[in-house]
């Protein structure tokens, strides 16, 4: 059974920063390409930011771009978006999916498996 879990959630200032994790389970990690999606209230899931498989290329979401980095560790099975300079915008649940696409998608269907979310609220 393939299980991506989130952690790191919360509530932070506007321009606070924030670390959330997702660590995967019951797949060969290092085959997968990971991303970040998110989705605030009423409005439709979207892309942040994703990784290739060893992590050597990453690409982001222009509204992040420049605040936000993701990172994996192959050792450990887990993905992190380290979120900088926060805005409430970025307020949302923050989700992590994994492909065995190689490359970065940043279309929601090309992705095999979600985690069930972490809740990031940043406050004005």
């Amino acid at each position: 059974q393939v299980l991506l879990v989130e952690s790191g959630g919360g509530l932070v200032q506007a321009g606070g920063s924030l670390r959330i994790s997702c660590a995967a389970s019951g797949l060969t990690f290092r085959n997968y390409a990971m991303a970040w999606f998110r989705q605030a209230p009423g409005k439709e899931r979207e892309f942040v930011a994703g990784s290739t498989l060893g992590g050597e290329i990453t690409y982001y979401a222009d509204s992040v771009k420049g605040r936000f980095t993701i990172s994996r560790d192959n050792a450990q099975n887990t993905v992190y978006l380290q979120m900088d300079s926060l805005k409430p915008e970025d307020t949302a649940v923050y989700y992590c999916a994994a492909t065995l696409i190689p490359g970065v998608s940043t279309t929601e269907r090309r992705y095999d498996y979600w985690g069930q979310g972490t809740q990031v609220t940043v406050s004005s």
